[in-house]
């Protein structure tokens, strides 16, 4: 039977100001990817939401970004030494997985976020900053990447486990990556054709592609975006749909509880 976990970035409210309605999100997800304060969060809304993750069982990890609270890290950011992004990520890895541990429910994956995720996934020399940073961490947690993308090639080399992320409402080039938002449809509206595209990649293990072609791919978790209007009800409607077909939703890695 097929199975496949149920992501969704969250913990992205700052002071203040909230973003997502992450209480209802943790209703439909398996897995949460908490921001770590670099382009959203503070220790507050990281000890809150991972405190209604372990209360729902909903495995967490760290959601890591360039530095960029201003651009809620969608800005692409260049010319930075390499060490020195090595350096924030690992903070922003350690911090909330030192929350985490206190907590009692200590994270199970990383996850790069925005601008740093898609440019690393372009980029070998950013890829490997990215890598490097999870492994001296903690070389047992899992890397999410997207498929045939620099970071993929990177984590396998350095021997991380990898959960391949796969999305529902975009559409992918015959290379594998996904359609620039710059073109046209490149954004998936249609409800119908996002649960037919990832019945494809889940159960037959098939990219569909904007050039008609069919790429392999082994999915082991499925992005579910909160932060827009209506993305409650998109995600619930998406694994109803999956759940109706036969799919299995289930965590790609469990967390163990302490405390």
């Amino acid at each position: 039977m097929a199975s496949i976990d149920l992501n969704c970035d969250m913990g992205e409210s700052f002071g203040a100001y909230t973003m997502g309605d992450d209480k209802a999100m943790l209703e439909l997800i398996t897995t949460a990817n908490i921001a770590c304060g670099f382009h959203a969060g503070d220790p507050v809304v990281m000890r809150k939401t991972i405190l209604m993750a372990k209360e729902r069982g909903v495995a967490i990890g760290a959601h890591p970004s360039f530095m960029d609270l201003y651009g809620f890290g969608r800005r692409r950011i260049s010319g930075e030494r390499p060490e020195d992004l090595e350096a924030q990520l690992i903070y922003q890895i350690a911090a909330i997985r030192g929350m985490a541990e206190a907590l009692g429910w200590p994270i199970t994956h990383v996850k790069t976020h925005g601008s740093l995720g898609n440019m690393a996934a372009e980029d070998a020399v950013l890829a490997d900053v990215c890598v490097r940073s999870v492994a001296v961490v903690d070389p047992s947690l899992v890397f999410v990447t997207l498929p045939y993308s620099e970071t993929m090639k990177a984590a396998e080399k350095a021997g991380l486990r990898i959960a391949c992320e796969i999305y529902g409402d975009r559409t992918y080039t015959d290379e594998g990556r996904l359609t620039p938002r710059s073109e046209v449809g490149a954004v998936i509206h249609d409800p119908r054709q996002s649960v037919d595209q990832v019945l494809s990649m889940v159960r037959d293990g098939r990219i569909p592609t904007t050039g008609g072609g069919k790429l392999p791919v082994e999915a082991a978790t499925l992005c579910m975006h909160g932060d827009t209007p209506g993305a409650v009800g998109m995600a619930a409607a998406l694994r109803e749909a999956l759940v109706a077909e036969g799919v299995t939703i289930a965590p790609f890695a469990r967390p163990k509880t302490r405390c």
